[in-house]
């Protein structure tokens, strides 16, 4: 019987130790804030919201020259299983983001009065092409011309980001999913 006991008080300190682990994380969690807002080093909020779109405090800021699939944008991997690719789009933007000394250089401005900018951080000179690399945005073609043809190219050979498997190209996903605001 004093074996029981012993086996059940080390169970109970096993799953004090986890629950107490959990707490830790979830209070990590909650401290850091949402995932998707930064700063910058003017004290500015940015607000990345999907994956070619950002808001720097007031101005709304679109990446020149890409298209990225849409925030609630589902692709298929190679063996047909769903996955939230446009999420894993915009964490690849807030990554970016994150390394710090965001500079963005406005183009022009689109139909939805965005800024159209080529923008840079620290150690990426161009975060349009870092996303087209990494697979998680694909060219355009107009307005940034040719530049990252080759780079989607070589995503694409290697399977990076929404190229390990299937996706609709992000205007024909607009089109069928249509903004209701």
């Amino acid at each position: 019987m004093a074996r029981t006991i012993s086996r059940g008080r080390r169970w109970l300190k096993r799953l004090g130790a986890l629950a107490l682990l959990a707490a830790l994380l979830i209070l990590a969690a909650l401290l850091r804030g949402p995932p998707e807002r930064l700063s910058t080093a003017d004290g500015a909020t940015v607000y990345v919201v999907d994956g070619d779109s950002l808001r720097i405090g007031d101005r709304m800021v679109r990446l020149e020259g890409i298209d990225a699939v849409e925030l609630h944008q589902a692709c298929r991997s190679g063996d047909d299983v769903q996955w939230s690719c446009g999420l894993q789009a915009r964490d690849a933007l807030r990554d970016l983001v994150a390394r710090g000394g965001l500079a963005c250089e406005a183009r022009g401005h689109d139909r939805y009065g965005r800024a159209v900018s080529r923008c840079a951080v620290s150690g990426v000179p161009d975060i349009a092409g870092a996303l087209v690399e990494q697979g998680w945005a694909i060219h355009l073609g107009r307005g940034g011309g040719d530049r990252y043809r080759d780079r989607e190219a070589a995503a694409r050979d290697a399977g990076r980001g929404i190229w390990r498997g299937s996706f609709d190209a992000p205007a024909a996903w607009r089109a069928a999913h249509p903004r209701t605001d």
